[in-house]
């Protein structure tokens, strides 16, 4: 089975343990969705928004010095948007509606997320293919993650000064 297809079934069995939920989304780190299980909306646009909030989030973090990027939880007049990090590869971002109970809406999350990020972290295990000499290889990877879904530190001496 596909990964794509094994994260969907995660986010399904999500949302029968919470019929809160009113969509929930599984993207990478660059805004592409890797499944989907909106009944309405347009998960594309929900995807990159959500990749440009993991951008902020960890931006703020390092900032405040709070360690490594962990979830966000925005609340508004129809509900709640959570996303929740799923490894260094993947996100995940869940809509509920206003009458969620909201440490519950954390524990699931967090358990899918986990999930999530095993399941996509599978995709990349043991990619290594050989090379041959003259031939291009495959994209350079740093412990299985393609590099480009690395997050970029800037280090403290080179941080804006006044």
């Amino acid at each position: 089975m596909a990964v794509e297809a094994e994260v969907l079934n995660e986010l399904h069995r999500l949302r029968s343990r919470m019929p809160q939920l009113t969509g929930s989304l599984a993207a990478s780190v660059d805004g592409f969705v890797l499944a989907q299980d909106m009944p309405d909306g347009e998960p594309e646009g929900l995807a990159a928004l959500t990749a440009a909030a993991l951008g902020v989030g960890r931006r703020m973090v390092d900032v405040a010095a709070r360690g490594e990027f962990r979830e966000m939880i925005v609340r508004g007049a129809g509900g709640y948007l959570a996303t929740y990090a799923a490894g260094p590869s993947a996100i995940l971002t869940l809509l509920a509606d206003d009458r969620t109970n909201v440490g519950r809406l954390h524990l699931e999350g967090r358990r899918s997320g986990a999930r999530i990020a095993e399941l996509v972290a599978t995709r990349f295990a043991g990619e290594r293919p050989a090379v041959t000499r003259g031939q291009p290889g495959p994209p350079p990877t740093a412990r299985g993650r393609i590099l480009g879904a690395l997050p970029v530190r800037i280090p403290p001496q080179s941080r804006h000064q006044p």
